[in-house]
This record gives structure tokens, sequence and C-alpha cells, in this order.
């Protein structure tokens, strides 16, 4: 398997594009139209999330890989034909964990953080990927304090285990896809080509 090293980028823009339009009229057929500050809506989650059926699963000792659980596609999903076909884009290739859209409330502000698990210089982990739907000049996003410009229907890899943050000083919200991905040799081969 290949190795991600710290001389990689932080920020790598893929070679996929998205339909930013039809995922964000997907987005609104079962969102809220008002919410407060931040929102998370799940696709895909944990098993016992999704299906209150199933029982919890044991005490992992690390949950970093997404092994501790099995993943469902919420009923959101289900009911989303286009968000399905950006899964399954990346589910054919390698294991699909969380996906969420996430909303950012117009003033909002996520201030800065790392995620320690979502990295691939790290021995365990998963990786994130973002693709946003809406865009505004006057939301940026922040990797290292160096702001990441990220167009709709774009697809990025961040090294989130870096401190990064989120200013949203418009007057809209923002909204991102975000999926979460066992990094195997073609997600890593595919990261390292789109660097060079």
């Amino acid at each position: 398997m290949a190795i991600i090293t710290s001389q990689t980028s932080d920020r790598i823009k893929l070679p996929f594009s998205f339909d930013a339009e039809k995922m964000l009229e997907e987005f609104k057929a079962f969102t809220p139209e008002h919410f407060e500050y931040y929102d998370v809506i799940p696709l895909r989650a944990p098993a016992h999330q999704v299906d209150t059926s199933l029982p919890f699963p044991p005490p992992a000792d690390d949950y970093a890989d997404g092994s501790w659980t099995d993943w469902l596609d919420t009923k959101a999903l289900q009911q989303s034909p286009y968000l399905t076909s950006v899964v399954d884009f990346f589910r054919k290739h390698t294991k699909v964990t969380l996906v969420r859209l996430l909303r950012l409330a117009p003033g909002a502000i996520v201030k800065e953080h790392t995620d320690p698990t979502l990295g691939l210089e790290i021995e365990r982990s998963i990786i994130r990927l973002t693709i946003p739907i809406t865009f505004s000049n006057d939301v940026t996003f922040y990797l290292n304090n160096a702001p990441v410009t990220m167009l709709p229907g774009e697809c990025w890899y961040l090294k989130l285990t870096d401190p990064h943050k989120i200013d949203n000083l418009g007057a809209t919200e923002r909204v991102n896809f975000t999926i979460d991905m066992i990094p195997n040799d073609w997600v890593l081969k595919t990261i390292l080509d789109s660097e060079s």
C-alpha cells in the first residue's frame, strides 16, 4: 500500500466532479428550512442508529478505522437517488463509513480544531472527502491558517489532522457533503496521483 507522508500537501483536489445543483435539490427536499448555527444530516451512519432494533456494538479499543460497527444508509439517503449515486461511486472502490450533509448557518463560526483520526499519515485511520454543495465568497475554510477555495461539485482531500476552522460571515448557509472511507490502495493512489 502507498504511504502518505508529512510532505504530502494538506489539500488536494481530486479528479472527480459531481452535480452540485442535483445535490442541493435533494438536500432541500428533506431538510428543515430553519436551523440553529450548525446542523448535521446523517446519510450513512452506524447500523444501530439507523435501525434501532439492532444491538449497540460492543466497546471498541480503536474507533478510528470504522470497523467497530456495521454502517447503513439512512432514510434520507435512500430517498435521494443522486446522493446515493455519489456514495455508490466511492462504495465500488472501498468501504464507505460515515456520510453526512453539514450545514453552517449565516454568521456562524467553527472554531479551530483538529480531527485526530482523519489523516492518511497515521497507521489506523479513515479519510474524509469533502464535496461543497454551495459557495459564497463570504465563507472561508482555513486549513493550517491558509484559506482553501472549494467550488460546488469539486471533491477534495483535506488533511484534517491539521488545524482547521470555518468562518461564515455571509447571509447564506454553507452546505457541504462529506464522505468517510477506508484508505485502501485505490484511494491512496488517487490522492497521490492528484497531487502530482
